[in-house]
């Protein structure tokens, strides 16, 4: 579970969205979400193999 510094005075707004910035920065929201339904096999290659696609043209972009 993440924790966050809650500075005297500081608004519970801004804590939480401070909280709710390191679970999005910790892969936990995306986690729940894809937890949330069953997702079928054929369906998570395809997502795999599209997720897979985006991070070479990120990496292929970058090296040049």
């Amino acid at each position: 579970m993440p924790k966050i510094e809650i500075r005297k005075g500081e608004d519970l707004e801004r804590a939480l969205r401070k909280f709710k910035t390191k679970l999005r920065h910790e892969g936990i929201i995306d986690e729940i979400k894809k937890r949330e339904s069953y997702e079928k096999p054929s369906q998570k290659r395809r997502r795999e193999r599209e997720e897979a696609k985006r991070r070479e043209v990120r990496r292929r972009r970058d090296a040049e």
